[in-house]
C-alpha cells in the first residue's frame, strides 16, 4: 500500500511479517504468486457480498429494473464500507486495491479482470435494465469513469496532495469511510445522471440515435 508493487521487496514484506524468506517461497514461489493470494483473499468475499445484495434487490423487484442509484451502491458502496470490517481487510486492503488500481503491473490487471468478469457481468447488465433508453456504449463508458473515480478516492487524501498544492482543512481530510461514502455516491450518481454527450456522428459507425438523448432520468 505505501509502495506500491514493483517497489515492494520480497525481503521487505517478509521483515514486516517476521518470517523467513524460504517459508514464503515454500507456500507461494513468488511475490507474483503472493500479491495473488492476498488480493483472491480479500476479493472473494467482496464479489460474494456484492452479488448478494444484488440478488436481494433483484428478488425484491420481482424480475423489475432496479433503480440506478442501487446498483451502485452494491457496487462501489460495498466496497467503501469494506472499508470498516477489519475482519475482511478494512481500511489497509482497501487503499491496497487503490493503489493496484491506479498504479497496476500487467499481471495484476489480468488477475483482477479475471477474478471480477462475472460479477462486472452481472453489475453491466443491471445498468441496461435499469437504463433502457441510454446507449449501451454510453453505460459501458460511464461505468468505466466510476470505477476510475472509486480507485482514485480509495487511495486516500494522499493522492490529491501529491499531484496538486491544494490543501484540505483536517475536518476535510479525514479519510473515514463513513464521510468518504456519502460524498463519492453522490459524485458517482451525478456522473451516471448527467445528460449525455452530443457526439458526432459518423456514417460508418450506423448509429444515428447515439446522440439524441438528452438526459438519462
Amino acid at each position: 500500500m505505501e509502495f506500491g508493487y514493483d517497489a515492494t521487496s520480497m525481503r521487505h514484506i517478509t521483515s514486516e511479517a517476521e518470517v523467513n524468506l524460504a517459508a514464503v517461497n515454500y507456500h507461494f514461489g513468488s511475490k507474483e504468486a503472493l500479491i495473488q493470494e492476498v488480493f483472491r483473499r480479500r476479493l472473494d468475499w467482496l464479489n460474494d457480498e456484492r452479488l448478494r445484495v444484488l440478488d436481494e434487490m433483484e428478488a425484491e423487484v420481482n424480475g423489475g429494473p432496479l433503480k440506478p442509484s442501487q446498483i451502485v451502491d452494491a457496487m462501489f458502496g460495498t466496497l467503501l464500507r469494506m472499508a470498516n470490517d477489519e475482519s475482511v481487510g478494512g481500511s489497509t486492503f482497501v487503499r491496497l486495491l487503490g493503489r493496484t488500481l491506479t498504479d497496476p503491473s500487467k499481471f495484476i490487471n489480468t488477475f483482477l479482470a479475471r477474478e471480477h468478469a462475472y460479477v462486472m457481468d452481472r453489475f453491466k447488465n443491471a445498468l441496461f435494465k435499469a437504463l433502457p433508453d441510454v446507449p449501451k456504449s454510453e453505460i459501458i463508458w460511464r461505468f468505466h469513469f466510476m470505477l476510475g473515480a472509486t480507485s482514485y478516492a480509495i487511495t486516500g487524501a494522499d493522492a490529491l496532495t501529491g499531484v496538486t498544492d491544494w490543501q484540505l482543512s483536517p475536518s476535510d481530510k479525514d479519510e473515514r469511510p463513513d464521510l468518504l461514502l456519502p460524498r463519492l455516491m453522490s459524485f458517482l450518481l451525478g456522473g451516471l445522471r448527467a445528460p449525455l454527450p452530443q457526439l458526432p456522428i459518423f456514417p460508418q459507425s450506423g448509429n444515428a440515435s447515439q446522440g439524441a438523448h438528452d438526459s438519462i432520468y
